[in-house]
């Protein structure tokens, strides 16, 4: 990786004021085409999740349970892409190349707890298609507008205060190896890489809350199928079969969606070491970009309702 002698003076390790951001190391001179399809694919995450809330927002016919998780799905995704749109583009642009400690530390507290929001939001979405096709006749009565706010509120405590611990200790560790960052963004794991203090807490720690919290969601996830398969496979007409399955395609497809860019950034950070700089970026873009650019691309495409009316504000729009 080529840095200017200022450059490295500026995140040496004599210092924890500032860490220098990196996206694609070597091609530096390409960034301004390389923020064409980043500008792009932000741009198409804002609209198509502010669409999607629009649409449920506006349309009464859509105030159900399953739309209300997808607007918790699709204000999680904003939220991503607002929580690392600065820095991102902010290096593409040349506008920034570095980040003081304490806006780091803020910037990894929103991206992991919205990364558990997002499983969590999965979870219960799965959770009202096992209501909906296995308990169909008490499903109003079972998620009622109360009990879904407080499944709402519930996410939100799960996925923000239990990561408060290890981001604090982030605060206090002695950052003593040059301060360069594998990503445009800041994470957790990458601060760690960096610290030269004891961090067998926070690697403990936040092991504990992805094997609490992404792991557990994903066994459930996984359960619910189980149970909605074995349902589903009871039936005894083949169009109703399908009329089912269609229901669950895009919660199937947003959840791997998420779980796969998790799950490899999650492995390259443990046993891509040997890997290229540029794959650790490449795959850090994806975990950070690729759910919410895809979430609204698939319910729009995948679920009638939201379809519909998706083209009619488009006509709308147009006339």
């Amino acid at each position: 990786m080529y840095l200017s002698s200022r450059m490295i003076t500026s995140v040496s390790p004599s210092t924890n004021s500032s860490f220098l951001l990196t996206e694609f190391s070597g091609m530096e001179q390409q960034y301004p085409w390389f923020s064409i399809p980043f500008s792009s694919i932000y741009a198409m995450v804002l609209l198509g999740n502010c669409m999607v809330l629009h649409v449920i927002w506006t349309e009464p016919s859509l105030h159900q349970p399953m739309f209300y998780f997808l607007s918790m799905l699709a204000l999680t995704d904003l939220c991503m892409g607002l929580s690392t749109v600065y820095t991102v583009l902010g290096i593409l642009w040349g506008i920034i190349r570095e980040i003081n400690l304490d806006s780091c530390i803020t910037q990894s507290y929103f991206i992991h707890g919205l990364s558990f929001v997002e499983s969590s939001v999965l979870l219960a979405m799965a959770f009202d298609r096992y209501i909906a096709i296995c308990n169909p006749l008490h499903y109003s009565s079972i998620l009622t507008n109360s009990r879904i706010s407080k499944i709402g509120l519930t996410i939100i405590g799960r996925s923000f205060f239990f990561i408060i611990p290890p981001i604090i200790y982030l605060k206090f560790f002695n950052y003593c190896h040059f301060h360069i960052l594998s990503h445009s963004f800041c994470l957790h794991q990458d601060l760690l890489r960096l610290a030269c203090s004891d961090i067998r807490f926070n690697s403990y720690y936040t092991l504990m809350l992805v094997i609490c919290i992404l792991l557990l969601d994903a066994i459930l996830i996984l359960f619910s199928y189980i149970l909605i398969l074995k349902s589903v496979l009871a039936v005894a007409s083949r169009e109703e079969r399908h009329k089912l399955f269609q229901t669950c395609i895009s919660h199937v497809c947003a959840v791997l969606v998420f779980y796969i860019p998790i799950i490899s950034l999650t492995m390259v950070h443990r046993f891509g070491k040997h890997l290229s700089p540029v794959a650790h970026v490449l795959i850090g873009n994806i975990y950070i970009l690729f759910p919410p650019l895809m979430n609204p691309i698939i319910y729009s495409v995948k679920t009638q309702q939201i379809h519909t009316r998706m083209l009619r504000l488009f006509s709308l729009k147009r006339y």
